[in-house]
């Protein structure tokens, strides 16, 4: 397991723990604090603990090493966690959208004040989640971890939204009662569109879209230190996992021998792969400098 994976499952672990006691917090103030939003939050955050299973899986299982029947690796199982992510994502804003209605059309108490306090501290709990996720997402290039951490501004969204609800509910008095039920309805909304910023990019990933232009700009420039290396021509990246695998044509003088292009293309290749460690590979194509130019 290279240290990248082991700081995305670390911090996976953080979320499922997280989740956890949040869920069973906000279930329980929902239920006394008669706020159908709270329960409403406290589903969410149910699934958020199965989604961070789910990704703690596609982590572990995505960092096994290459093998006979996957040469590649195992990279793209974690894309595909993700699309399973999404899934709890959208079944989670179901059940609150329709259980937001039907809260609606049934007659209920004013929620408890005391329990913006607990959607206070809620809302600041998984802000900070998020943010800590997100950072250890940018840091190991994890799609699945990336959508773990838009849970926790989701959850924590669907709780701003709460706590709208519930303010308008107990200030505004009788025939306010479904306002925080309102509130969660239109969280389920935000919930949706959160899963669609994270189905977009790991749908790139499964279908090797062209998505890392900074990327290429590095390598091209990385290439042209390597001594015996004139220019680079195609360069194209994917993404597997939390590493990257590069395709790229190598310009060379072509008065040069087989074996001297072969020795510039394997410099270029641990060159490449010293200086980015998040590339797991390199497949060079050499290509002789006058051929090029015709």
């Amino acid at each position: 397991m290279t240290a990248n994976t082991e700081k995305a499952v670390k911090a996976t672990y953080l979320s499922i723990l997280g989740n956890l006691g949040l869920a069973l917090v906000k279930c329980f103030a929902g239920y006394f604090g008669n706020s159908y939003a709270l329960i409403a939050d406290a589903i969410e955050s149910a699934s958020d603990v199965f989604s961070s299973l789910l990704v703690l899986f596609g982590l572990k299982y995505s960092s096994r090493p290459a093998d006979e029947n996957h040469p590649y690796g195992h990279g793209k199982a974690e894309a595909l966690v993700t699309f399973a992510v999404v899934g709890f994502l959208v079944i989670s804003a179901t059940i609150i959208a329709y259980e937001s209605i039907d809260h609606i059309r049934t007659p209920h108490k004013t929620p408890e004040s005391w329990t913006l306090y607990i959607l206070a501290a809620i809302i600041l709990t998984k802000e900070i989640f998020y943010r800590i996720i997100s950072k250890k997402s940018d840091e190991t290039n994890s799609s699945s971890l990336k959508a773990d951490a838009w849970h926790h501004r989701s959850d924590a969204i669907t709780s701003l939204m709460a706590f709208i609800g519930i303010s308008i509910a107990i200030f505004m008095g009788p025939g306010y009662e479904t306002a925080d039920d309102w509130a969660a309805l239109l969280a389920s909304g935000f919930i949706i569109y959160n899963a669609y910023l994270i189905f977009r990019p790991a749908l790139g990933e499964i279908l090797d879209e062209h998505l890392y232009d900074d990327l290429i700009v590095k390598i091209r420039e990385i290439s042209t230190t390597v001594d015996g290396v004139i220019d680079t021509e195609k360069c194209y990246v994917r993404k597997t996992g939390m590493m990257y695998l590069v395709d790229l044509h190598l310009i060379v003088k072509g008065e040069i021998t087989v074996t001297e292009g072969h020795e510039i293309a394997h410099r270029l290749k641990d060159t490449i792969q010293e200086k980015l460690p998040e590339i797991a590979d390199v497949l060079i194509h050499v290509e002789p400098y006058e051929l090029n130019i015709k």
